[in-house]
């Protein structure tokens, strides 16, 4: 019977122990969870305000600022809130019809009745101050601050892109982002957007039923703060750039300089280009329209990186190097040039007049056809290879080493690979084991199927000042304060040929420059390498090319140029470049009448004058 009743006093003492345990518990979740519950009790009063930090800042080399941050606000609108809105007051204050706003308000309920979304989006600070003060008659809007993307210079605009709404697919893929936030869509934007962005922060707001804002909820103790995000400083100096630019006005084409040393590009220009400052803010979309649709100028495709040509007489200077290499081609090796290389039934790859028979120094000054057709035969030809696949493999080989025919890896999206034709691609057009290095020829002076872009030939420029090197190119030079960098842009990439074989190539750009095809280039007081091109266009005038470095010894600068349907390489592209460096090196330009007439040659709009018949003007 005892053991009955000390069983029982157990029972009774644990549920009693239960029940105190129970209330605890509720105390707890009263006392120290409370503000949970309110936070879910009262969502029709309490406003979740996003911090949308700055984006970071880009200079360039100098320390210049190119790319800063304005204020801009993001009218925002929660459906289930809105209340027999002025419809009229609302519209005249963002300029849009009552068609559109009832469009957009529609979208908005769409996407969720409960959740805000952008109704208009980054309106400037200006036209903020009269909505400011209407705001209180429009209940379920507000205003989020955001920043405008705004530009010190109006140039590079390819380089530094823009940014935009992030879409469905980021906002899937990327747990960051939601619907109404903006993300880097293009150039230096795009690729460094998780260092740019910065991190967000969140403020919880009060608002009474009249959308009056009655300040922080329980004295922001909930609110995260945003963090701004890291300033980038790029390899680019932006006086070069805007004169650059201004060399390029009414001409298509491109100029790319480099710094050998390091791999940094100093500019990088694209003809026909834009103000970036159309692509910042509402008007975007309209703009980005406009110039999607202008099929004459084509301004939103980066030539630099993605236009795609053959390098006519530039690639001599890669088989020189390819055929010292391969033992088949020496500094003293003789060819005569009766006129043309002959490919038989009395056809021929034409040569322009010129001193004969040469050597490697001198063919390269004048530009010789047959000598180059010539060292490209021995190379394809040789001996020690089984056939004329075996040999053409290992050519190919060697000139990719060089940097063509695929993607460099600059730091902003949109590089493609260019060509270097394949061994299948003539097997398939030609046959299997039915083609020769005649059959090819035209690859010896950069023409047939050889494709490479601008950037690839301002690299191999500064890859031969450097006798065999260079840098993956690269516009951002530091991150933030501390200097860091991706590492593959400190990694040196070697082409598959001694650098004792570099010497006599460098002699005779040199010699292009004194007395060759590109003696428009010389500069007073500055020696510079250069070889003149041009490429063959089967849709009209050849285009025109050259590429440079200076100076000769402890080169600064390297630089490619690309000017379309302008004829020789020596006509437009060569003295242009020779500006260029000029610019960079003195910081001033004392030619002013070459200058003048660069900046002032129509090549769009007029008619293309003087080609090939003007004062040191040369084929090549």
């Amino acid at each position: 019977m005892k053991r009955i009743y000390a069983d029982r006093k157990y029972i009774i003492i644990g549920f009693f122990l239960l029940i105190g345990l129970l209330y605890l518990a509720r105390l707890f979740y009263v006392q120290i969870l409370v503000d949970k519950y309110i936070l879910s009790a009262n969502n029709n009063v309490l406003r979740y305000v996003t911090q949308y930090p700055a984006r970071g800042l880009v200079f360039d080399r100098y320390g210049k600022l190119l790319v800063y941050n304005e204020a801009a606000y993001d009218l925002m609108v929660i459906p289930r809130q809105v209340k027999n809105p002025d419809t009229s007051v609302l519209c005249n204050l963002i300029g849009i019809s009552k068609k559109e706003f009832v469009n957009r308000l529609q979208k908005a309920r769409n996407y969720s009745p409960y959740r805000p979304s952008i109704f208009e989006a980054q309106i400037t600070r200006d036209n903020y101050g009269f909505l400011e003060e209407k705001l209180f008659l429009f209940q379920g809007f507000y205003v989020q601050p955001r920043t405008l993307r705004k530009y010190t210079y109006p140039v590079a605009a390819h380089t530094f892109g823009y940014i935009g709404e992030a879409g469905p697919d980021v906002i899937e893929k990327n747990p960051y982002y939601r619907a109404g936030d903006y993300i880097g869509i293009n150039g230096i934007e795009k690729s460094y957007e998780e260092i740019l962005r910065g991190k967000k922060g969140m403020k919880i707001r009060v608002f009474d039923v009249l959308n009056r804002d009655k300040g922080s909820f329980r004295d922001g103790k909930y609110d995260t703060t945003s963090v701004a995000g890291t300033d980038l400083y790029s390899s680019l100096d932006a006086e070069l750039q805007e004169y650059g630019e201004l060399l390029m006005t009414n001409k298509k084409g491109s100029i790319v300089a480099i710094e050998p040393q390091t791999g940094e590009i100093l500019c990088v220009v694209t003809s026909p280009s834009y103000d970036p400052n159309l692509l910042a803010g509402n008007i975007r979309k309209k703009n980005y329209t406009k110039l999607l649709q202008d099929t004459v100028f084509v301004p939103l495709f980066n030539r630099a990186l993605m236009a795609i040509y053959p390098p006519g007489s530039t690639f001599k200077l890669v088989d020189a190097l390819v055929g010292q290499q391969e033992g088949v081609l020496f500094p003293e090796t003789r060819y005569g040039c009766p006129g043309g290389f002959p490919l038989g039934n009395g056809k021929m790859v034409g040569c322009h007049p010129h001193p004969s028979p040469l050597d490697l120094n001198g063919a390269i000054q004048v530009s010789c056809n047959t000598y180059f057709c010539r060292v490209f035969k021995t190379i394809i030809e040789k001996k020690t290879y089984g056939n004329t696949r075996q040999a053409y493999e290992n050519w190919r080989k060697e000139v990719m080493s060089f940097g063509l025919g695929k993607k460099l890896g600059i730091d902003i999206p949109g590089e493609l690979n260019g060509n270097i034709p394949t061994p299948a691609y003539y097997d398939r057009y030609h046959g299997v084991n039915r083609w020769r290095a005649m059959t090819i020829i035209s690859l010896a002076i950069g023409q047939g199927e050889i494709g490479i872009t601008p950037i690839q030939l301002a690299n191999l420029s500064a890859l031969i000042s450097n006798r065999g090197w260079f840098y993956t190119p690269h516009l951002i030079r530091a991150i933030g304060k501390t200097d860091s960098l991706n590492k593959a842009f400190g990694t040196k990439h070697k082409a598959l040929v001694d650098e004792r074989y570099f010497d006599v190539v460098i002699e005779g750009m040199a010699n292009v420059v004194t007395g060759g095809t590109g003696v428009i280039a010389r500069i007073d007081s500055i020696t510079v390498g250069g070889k003149t091109g041009t490429a063959q266009n089967p849709h009209g005038k050849n285009h025109s090319i050259f590429l440079a470095f200076a100076p000769v010894q402890n080169t600064r600068i390297a630089v490619s140029v690309v000017v379309e349907n302008s004829g020789y390489g020596s006509a437009w592209a060569a003295p242009i470049a020779s500006l260029i460096i000029e610019k960079y090196l003195n910081r001033s330009v004392k030619r002013k009448d070459l200058e003048e007439r660069m900046i002032n040659g129509n090549l769009i709009n007029g008619k293309l004058e003087n080609e090939g018949r003007q004062g040191n003007i040369l084929p090549d």
